[in-house]
Order: structure tokens, then C-alpha cells, then sequence
């Protein structure tokens, strides 16, 4: 099978030039600047005049919630929105029912993932307070890390034991991703606020419930035990100002240089596209829509955020895709669910930050595909090279659409994002070379691959 992409502009480490990208079977076989590309009979031609090609993204973080959540979302209706926004790869959390934090559990999703993933797949194995011995036999080839609860109030998976911490710090050789708020902050916030404001307070206090101080003092120790310890630390989801203090600063120049090598500190950090979008002053209109932990904080920390992008603070952008039905999401504080749906239509709102002025196209595709790729050593994927798997997405900007309910491919059939208009529009997705995505066709007998990796140089 021999397909070719033509007349876009091809984004990718760094660059962005007129090329055309022939791919055979899963992988990219050339990439081609415009007028050398062979006469050949192809069995498909993707014209793409006007678009641009980036590598598919890759988000390190979902909550696909299977198994066992499965009324509100599950693999497949979630790999479906993923190939729909252009994410090709998607590394999912532990904290399902069961927990993935046995070798028996992850073993389960995997094989779940093979019958039901449209799009490439891979889990992070969950710590405990006492499953050392688990983590330390698990194949390294088979998981992007170790998903470490440092402050957690879902799936009883907190780690709260210093020397459960240590251990882990010490002897896990993979990269560690951290969830990083400090519980003990957060009762007494939650306690307090009970006293003033009732037993489910208004959905206003979250990000002062769930403080500036929590995830700074978590964070902070959880820097300090990766420096102590020498450990590959990749804090999720940073939401303030304060918490950027502690990763390291170096320009955009310096990041895109670093391409084709890991280039990274041994701490990184991730933010997500909610961080990115929203303010606590979008509580007055979205409520608990836009609820999730760590909180939706200052359009300072927003800000500081989105200065970080580009000045190597933030390493990764991810989702922290974590879907909930609407009637969960009601209520305050206390009783609407934390989190919400964010990966289909994530590249597009990075994208509107490139219109904005924010960051640049090159820096999205570092952001979202080259980065995650890098940081985790995933094999083959990541980069559009000769000899990669093929798999790309192709966006087309100018477009003016708006978010509408029909959009929306999630299980649960909302987002946050309704109602806001984008100047970018995915047109096509391929995954291991194949057309998933056609301008709103989908094509639901492809499936995903088990992702492979190499953490040599963690």
C-alpha cells in the first residue's frame, strides 16, 4: 500500500518547509521537497495544498476509564476522538477498577487495548504504598513510567508513606510521573470552607480548596526526592506560577536544537490544555464543567503557563483527559467530579494559541509529539522520518467552526470547549499508515498498536 501526502507544508523538528510525504504500508518511506517526489501509481493521493502535516500527537496523559468505568467512556468511543483530533498515541492512568498496579492488571488492559483501540496505545503502571516488588519486575519495553499519586482523592492510590516514596524514588529506573497536591493541605482547606460556605461548597472556592500552597508544597518535595535520588521526575498537570520555579529555564532556539536527542533534565514538566485555556473567572460561566485536580487557577498562572511553553519549563502538553456524564459533574467542592474531556480537539486549541501569538507551529509539534516521544523513548513514533511509523495528522488552517455537541466523538457528549469557534480544522489522520480519519470519514476496522520503548537513557 502506497500512499502519498501532497502540496503541505510538513512541520517537524523545528522547521517548517513545502514537502511531500510518501508513505508505504506503516511507515514513512521519504520525505520529499515539492517537485521531487516520483511520478509513481499510488493507491492513494492525499492532496493537502494549504494544509500543514505534523507528526500525530502523542498525550502522555488519558483517563479512557476502562475497564470497570465504563459508562463513561471506554477505549473505543475514546480512541475514536483521538484519531478525530489527530492524537495517534495515548499513554492511559491507573486508576481504573481495577487499579493497573499489579503485572496481572496491566497485562489485562493490554490485551483489552488490542480488541478495542483505534489508535496506538500504551498504561502507566500505578504506584502503591506497598507494590515496590511490581513495579521493579515490570517490562521496561512495555510502559512509558510509573504513575505516582502524591496527592490523590480517586482510586484509594495515594502514596503517602516516606518510605514507600524513597523506595520508589530510588530504585525505579523508569520515568516517574507524579500527581503532586498535598492531601493534608487540601482537608483542612476543604474543612474550613465546610464551616463557611456548607457541606458542598460553591464550585468558586476549588482552586482554594485545592491551593497554590498544596501543589507547591508536593511538587517541591517531590523535586527534591528526584534530585536526592537521581530519578527521571515528570511532574503532570503544573497549574501556578510558584511550582515553575522549580524546573529549569532555556530558550525555544535551545529546546528545537535539542531535537533528535533526549535534550532534557532529569525534572520535567507537563501542562495540560485546560491549564492552558481556562481561569478561575471562567467558573462564573462554566461552573463545574471545568472542575479538575489540580484546579483551574489565576489567569496569572495561566499566563506564567504559557510563557513556560516556550522557555523550556514545559517540557510536555498533554490532557489529563478524564471524562465524567454531565449529572456527575453537578454540584460544588464536594460533590461534582473532578476532570473532564479534552483530547479531541486539543491540537486545535494549541493551534489557536499559535494564532494568538503565543507559541509557533514548530513549538506544537515539540510540545505534542516530538517531546513525549523523546522524554519516554518511544520507539519509531514521534517524528516524521523515514523509517518511523506513519503516523500524522493533517490540519488545515483558516477554517472558521464552531464547537458543537454533533463534534463531539467522547462517550460522554459534552465539552467544555462548546460554543468556542477555532480557526484550525483536522483534516486527515493516519495511524501505522492508515487513513483512520477523512475529512469526518472514520474508518472503525483500524486498530491501534502496542506502543514499544526504550528508557536507555533515563
Amino acid at each position: 500500500m502506497k500512499t502519498l501526502i501532497t502540496g503541505a507544508t510538513v512541520v517537524n523538528e523545528g522547521m517548517a518547509v513545502k514537502a511531500d510525504i510518501l508513505i508505504e504500508d506503516d511507515r514513512i518511506v521519504s520525505i520529499l521537497s515539492n517537485g521531487e517526489t516520483p511520478r509513481d501509481n499510488y493507491d492513494e493521493t492525499v492532496d493537502a495544498t494549504g494544509c500543514f502535516v505534523l507528526p500525530g500527537v502523542i498525550d502522555d496523559h488519558v483517563h479512557f476509564r476502562d475497564p470497570g468505568l465504563t459508562h463513561k467512556a471506554d477505549m473505543q468511543t475514546e480512541s475514536r476522538a483521538a484519531a478525530y483530533g489527530g492524537v495517534t498515541t495515548y499513554f492511559d492512568m491507573p486508576n481504573t477498577k481495577p487499579q493497573t498496579t499489579t503485572l496481572a492488571d496491566l497485562e489485562d488492559k493490554l490485551d483489552m487495548a488490542r480488541q478495542k483501540s483505534h489508535v496506538n496505545y500504551s498504561f502507566f503502571i500505578g504506584a502503591t504504598n506497598d507494590n515496590i516488588d511490581q513495579l521493579l519486575k515490570v517490562d521496561t519495553n512495555k510502559v512509558p513510567g510509573v504513575k505516582l499519586f502524591m496527592g490523590s482523592s480517586t482510586g484509594n492510590m495515594l502514596v503517602d508513606r516516606e518510605k514507600a516514596l524513597r523506595q520508589i524514588f530510588t530504585k525505579v529506573k523508569l520515568p516517574i510521573m507524579t500527581h503532586c497536591e498535598d492531601t493534608g493541605i487540601i482537608n483542612r482547606n476543604m474543612a474550613e470552607a465546610k464551616k463557611k460556605w456548607g457541606e458542598d461548597p460553591d464550585i468558586c472556592h476549588h482552586p482554594e480548596i485545592r491551593s497554590i500552597e498544596a501543589c507547591w508544597q508536593s511538587t517541591e518535595l517531590a523535586v527534591k526526592l528526584a534530585k536526592e535520588s537521581g530519578a527521571r521526575l515528570h511532574v503532570a498537570h503544573l497549574t501556578t506560577e510558584k511550582e515553575l520555579e522549580l524546573f529549569e529555564k532555556y530558550s525555544e532556539k535551545e529546546v528545537l536544537a535539542a531535537a533528535g536527542s533526549d535534550g532534557f533534565p532529569k525534572i520535567t514538566a507537563e501542562a495540560v490544555v485546560a491549564h492552558l485555556v481556562f481561569t478561575d473567572a471562567d467558573y462564573k460561566t462554566l461552573g463545574a464543567r471545568i472542575k479538575c485536580n489540580p484546579a483551574v487557577k489565576t489567569a496569572a498562572d495561566r499566563d506564567a503557563l504559557r510563557a513556560a511553553l516556550t522557555d523550556g519549563r514545559i517540557a510536555v502538553v498533554g490532557t489529563d483527559h478524564a471524562p465524567h456524564l454531565l449529572e456527575e459533574k453537578q454540584g460544588g467542592c464536594q460533590n461534582a467530579m473532578s476532570g473532564m474531556p479534552m483530547l479531541q480537539f486539543s491540537l486545535v486549541t494549541m493551534l489557536s494559541l499559535v494564532d494568538q501569538g503565543v507559541l509557533t507551529v514548530e513549538r506544537v509539534a515539540e510540545l505534542m509529539s516530538h517531546n513525549p516521544a523523546k522524554l519516554f523513548g518511544v520507539k519509531d513514533r514521534g517524528f516524521l522520518r523515514p523509517g518511523y511509523k506513519a503516523d500524522i495528522v493533517v490540519v488545515r488552517p483558516g477554517v472558521k467552526w464552531t464547537l458543537t455537541s454533533e463534534d463531539i466523538q467522547s462517550k460522554c457528549k459534552w465539552s467544555p470547549l462548546e460554543g468556542k469557534t477555532f480557526g484550525w480544522k483536522v483534516e486527515h489522520t493516519f495511524c501505522n499508515g492508515h487513513h483512520i480519519y477523512d475529512n469526518g470519514k472514520f474508518d472503525d476496522s483500524v486498530h491501534g498498536e502496542q506502543v514499544e520503548f526504550d528508557h536507555s537513557s533515563n
